[in-house]
């Protein structure tokens, strides 16, 4: 199993140095608030470890895709709130990540103390993994820990760049998810279903023809589930599409042991617009009024659903059933949840919008695992090696 020898932060001295830690907190945000915390939460055990043991701890993290854009409505400033708030500590927020005051901030901290510092992408040059950005993150700390699984599947400065500058482990968060990702790919109970949902097939393309190869079942819904029954040569009016993926999704479905595999809705709940007080209701595969869109799979397609996952041995979900965040298109969603959290299978939850959904229907509590990483437990699941867990270095025998 890949990424189980990595060294972690019980394997090196913690005491009395400064640590620079990339977390994961890409939290869904409305309005200024945070919607769902896990992200959060879920790095507070490395957190206090390092506190405990005598450290000063500087935090840095993404949110959303402000694309080189300093965007105010992205702040981590309300992370660093919340933050204060789960971990019983002040947390001090710098408006920056690099320069002058971020410098003294970091060298002004005592052991003990916590500092988050400003979205990562504000800066360009996070997503294009510029040396001189992570030799600038680098520069005041002693150490290094990667504890963001949900964007170790991604080459950047943060997670690849400043391991080359500073000696670096990982966070209990990362071990976590290594360890139940990998029972799932060693020895995932039979039937293996996987549900896939979600707005868009094109970032997830190759992870799903790596996974159809590994499991039993495949499950497809939401804006994905769209190309795909237009590609099967429905007519989905108005509804999301991926026109320039149709040709792919085609060629998919005409493998015979994809169509074996798969299970695509069979009917729609579609609207009139995409507003919760529009008209909808629910149709058949061709019968989406002209100009509607399709935002939820239907009756007879939850039934279909529930009824596969209800005898899995292991599930693994990635991506809402329909426009959940909406009450009048969450049913699919909501009874996914349900029949996850039903199921007498290992469960595993992947990605902030399956996440809200979970949290949404009340079931959290009743999920196996539910992973940080949304498009990192897709590609590890894939087979994919994540360049941000590569780069650390391994325990040594």
């Amino acid at each position: 199993m890949p990424y189980l020898n990595k060294k972690g932060i019980t394997d090196v001295e913690v005491s009395g140095k400064k640590v620079l830690v990339r977390a994961d907190f890409n939290v869904p945000m409305k309005a200024g608030n945070i919607k769902d915390d896990t992200r959060i939460t879920e790095t507070l055990p490395t957190i206090r470890y390092l506190l405990d043991h005598g450290a000063a701890v500087i935090l840095i993290s993404h949110l959303g895709r402000p694309k080189g854009q300093v965007k105010p409505d992205l702040s981590m400033a309300p992370v660093a709130v919340r933050l204060a708030e789960v971990l019983g500590q002040p947390v001090t927020f710098i408006n920056d990540c690099i320069g002058k005051k971020v410098c003294q901030a970091a060298a002004a901290l005592k052991c003990g103390e916590v500092l988050l510092l400003e979205n990562l992408r504000f800066y360009a040059a996070e997503e294009k993994n510029s040396p001189d950005f992570a030799k600038d993150l680098a520069s005041f700390a002693d150490l290094f820990v990667n504890d963001a699984f949900g964007a170790s599947h991604r080459a950047h400065a943060s997670t690849v760049g400043v391991n080359k500058y500073l000696p670096s482990v990982c966070g209990f968060l990362i071990e976590k998810e290594i360890t139940r990702l990998g029972e799932v790919i060693t020895d995932p109970r039979r039937p293996y279903i996987a549900v896939i949902g979600g707005a868009k097939v094109s970032n997830k393309i190759l992870d799903i023809e790596n996974i159809i190869a590994k499991v039993d079942k495949m499950i497809i819904g939401g804006g994905m589930g769209n190309t795909f029954l237009a590609a099967a040569g429905h007519d989905m009016q108005s509804s999301l599409v991926e026109v320039d993926r149709l040709e792919w999704a085609s060629e998919f479905l005409a493998v015979e042991s994809h169509r074996h595999k798969l299970l695509l809705p069979v009917d729609l709940v579609a609207s009139a617009a995409f507003a919760a007080d529009a008209e909808h209701r629910v149709c058949g595969l061709d019968c989406v009024p002209e100009g509607w869109q399709a935002l939820d799979i239907g009756p007879k397609s939850v039934d279909l659903f529930v009824a596969a996952v209800s005898g899995a041995g292991t599930i693994f979900w990635n991506g809402p059933l329909g426009a959940f965040e909406m009450d009048a298109f969450a049913d699919g969603t909501m009874a996914m949840a349900e029949a996850v959290a039903n199921a007498d299978a290992t469960t595993i939850i992947g990605g902030g919008d399956s996440i809200a959904a979970v949290h949404k229907a009340g079931v959290a509590e009743r999920i196996d695992h539910i992973s940080t990483g949304g498009g990192a437990s897709l590609e590890f699941l894939a087979g994919k090696m994540l360049p941000g867990i590569s780069a650390l270095p391994d325990k040594t025998a």
